[in-house]
C-alpha cells in the first residue's frame, strides 16, 4: 500500500544562487517527524568522540563505509535511510560500540535536529547525491559523498561552485583508489616524464549491475512496509514501485537514478589519467553501444574522449570499454598479457612513447615497463624510476583522510573540486552515449556545440512537486 504523507517540498538546486534557498526550503519543512508523516525513530546518542558523523543510505556501499568510519573512531550520532528495512543491518554493524545513533528516514529532519553534527556521509543512489550534498553544505557540515559526485554534469558544476563559498568545510568524493600508493606513485612517475609523451589510454570495466534493454514497467507491485517509495524517488521522475527493478541495488542501470557503468566506475578508471595527464575537458567525444536510446544503460559500449594539447603535453585519446566491450586485439602489449595470464575484468593501460603502465580499475598503476627493459616491474619497486621523488603523501585510506581533515589535518586528495571535475568528464561520456553523436564538447560551458538535444542529459530536470 502506498505510504500517505502530509508535507511537500520543492527541490530545484540547478543553476544560480540556489543552495541557500534549497536549504531554507528543506529545513523549514523539517520541523518534526510527525509533521513529515514519518515515524519518530530516535535514540539518545553519546557525543564524546572527536567528530560527530551521520550516515545517509545503507545499501552495500553504505554498510562498508559505516564499518570504515567506525575504524576511524568517528562518533556515529545519526543513521538515515528512506527504507526502514535497512536499519537492522546497520544496527548490527554498530552493535558493539558504546554509543547508539539516532535513526531518521528524512535527511532534512536529521540536519535540522542534530545540532552537534560535524559531517555527513552520503551513500545513496546517485540522483540523491547533489540535493543532500547541497543541503549539508548549506547547513555547515563537512561532506563525504560516494562517486560519482553527482547524477548530472550541471549538478557537479553547481557543487564545485558551492564549495568555494564554504572553504572551511571538508569534502571528499568516495573513489577509494585515490588513496592507493600505486595510483599516487603512478602520478609521480608519469608527471616526471618516465613514459615520455602519452597519446593513448585504454580503460575497460565490467558490466555487472546493469541490464541493457529493460523497459520501464507499466504494472507495479505493492510497496514493501517500511519503504518510503516517494522519498526514495525524491527529485527523480515518479514511477510505480516494481520488485527487483530498482531498489535495493538495481537502480544504477536506470538513467533516472544512475549513469550505468560509467557512473559506477568512471571516477575510478579515469582517476589516474585525469590527475597524471592534467586533463581539463575532452574536446571531442564519441560513443557506440548496443541497445541505446532506452531508459537503461546500453551494452558493449566504447566511448572515446579526445583531449587537446595541455601546455607541453601532447593531445591524448582515452578509450573506455564496458558491459562486454574490450580493447581490440593488439592493443594490450603481448608481454603484459602473458604476465597476467588473461585480460583482467578491469584495467587501465597508459601507453607512452617510452613505455607503459598498467593497473586494475581502482589502483590504475600496478605494473610498469619501459622500452629498453626485458621484464615487467611493480610500480613501487621499479629500479629505473626509484629516484623520482615521492611528492604525494601516502595515507591509510581515504575515509580516514577525510576524518583527519575534519579534525584539522591535511586536506583530502579527492575533494569536491577535483571529484566534481572528474565526475563531469565521466558523465560527458554518458551524454555522448545517450545522444549517439560525436560531440563537439565545450566543457567550460557544459554544452555540446553540435547537439542541442544533449541539453536534457546535461541538466537534470527535478520533480518540483516532491512529496516525501
Amino acid at each position: 500500500m502506498k505510504q500517505q504523507h502530509t508535507s511537500k517540498s520543492s527541490f530545484n538546486i540547478s543553476g544560480g544562487n540556489s543552495s541557500r534557498r534549497i536549504f531554507l526550503q528543506t529545513t523549514a519543512l523539517a520541523t518534526g517527524a510527525a509533521a513529515l508523516g514519518f515515524p519518530n525513530l530516535l535514540r539518545a546518542g553519546d557525543t564524546s568522540k572527536k567528530i560527530n558523523v551521520a550516515h545517509i543510505g545503507f545499501g552495500g556501499m553504505g554498510k562498508g563505509r559505516l564499518r570504515e568510519m567506525l575504524s576511524c573512531k568517528a562518533n556515529i550520532i545519526a543513521l538515515c535511510d528512506v527504507d526502514e528495512n535497512q536499519f537492522p543491518a546497520a544496527r548490527q554493524i554498530i552493535a558493539k560500540v558504546p554509543f547508539q545513533p539516532k535513526e531518521y528516514v528524512d535527511f532534512r529532519e536529521m540536519l535540522a535536529k542534530e545540532k552537534d553534527l560535524d559531517g555527513v556521509v552520503i551513500t545513496t543512489p546517485d540522483h540523491w547525491h547533489a540535493p543532500i550534498t547541497t543541503a549539508a553544505l548549506a547547513a555547515g557540515k563537512h561532506v563525504f559523498c560516494e562517486k560519482p559526485l553527482t547524477h548530472s554534469i550541471a549538478e557537479a558544476r553547481n557543487v564545485r561552485d558551492l564549495v568555494k563559498r564554504y572553504p572551511k568545510q571538508v569534502t571528499q568524493m568516495g573513489n577509494q583508489g585515490s588513496a592507493s600508493p600505486n595510483l599516487r606513485r603512478g602520478i609521480e612517475v608519469i608527471q616526471a616524464g618516465a613514459l615520455g609523451q602519452i597519446h593513448e589510454v585504454h580503460c575497460w570495466m565490467p558490466g555487472g549491475g546493469v541490464h541493457p534493454g529493460l523497459a520501464t514497467p507499466t504494472v507495479g507491485d505493492p510497496i514493501p512496509k517500511g519503504l518510503h517509495w516517494d522519498g526514495w524517488l525524491g527529485v527523480a521522475p515518479t514511477r510505480l514501485y516494481k520488485q527487483g527493478y530498482y531498489h535495493p541495488a538495481k537502480w544504477r542501470g536506470w538513467y533516472d537514478f544512475g549513469s550505468g557503468i560509467m557512473g559506477d566506475w568512471g571516477c575510478h578508471g579515469l582517476n589516474l589519467p585525469f590527475r597524471a595527464l592534467k586533463l581539463d575537458y575532452a574536446r571531442r567525444i564519441s560513443a557506440a553501444g548496443e541497445l541505446t536510446g532506452l531508459p537503461t544503460y546500453s551494452g558493449k559500449n566504447h566511448i572515446r574522449f579526445e583531449f587537446e594539447r595541455r601546455g607541453n603535453l601532447d593531445p591524448v585519446t582515452i578509450h573506455w570499454y564496458d558491459v562486454g566491450a574490450k580493447p581490440a586485439d593488439g592493443v594490450i602489449p603481448a608481454d603484459l598479457l602473458a604476465h597476467l595470464g588473461e585480460l583482467p575484468v578491469t584495467g587501465v593501460l597508459i601507453l607512452g612513447e617510452n613505455g607503459w603502465t598498467f593497473g586494475e580499475g581502482h589502483t590504475n598503476s600496478d605494473y610498469i615497463k619501459l622500452k629498453d627493459e626485458t621484464k615487467i616491474s611493480g610500480i613501487q619497486k621499479h629500479e629505473a624510476t626509484k629516484d623520482i621523488p615521492a611528492s604525494l603523501p601516502r595515507i591509510h585510506n581515504h575515509v580516514a583522510e577525510w576524518v583527519d581533515a575534519c579534525a584539522g589535518g591535511p586536506p583530502p586528495f579527492s575533494n569536491f573540486e577535483i571529484g566534481g571535475h572528474l565526475t563531469e568528464i565521466a558523465l560527458s561520456g554518458v551524454v555522448a552515449l545517450r545522444t549517439q553523436k560525436t560531440l563537439d564538447w565545450n566543457g567550460e560551458q557544459m554544452r555540446a556545440e553540435n547537439a542541442p538535444e544533449a541539453e536534457k542529459f546535461i541538466q537534470a530536470k527535478y520533480r518540483t512537486d516532491w512529496t516525501i
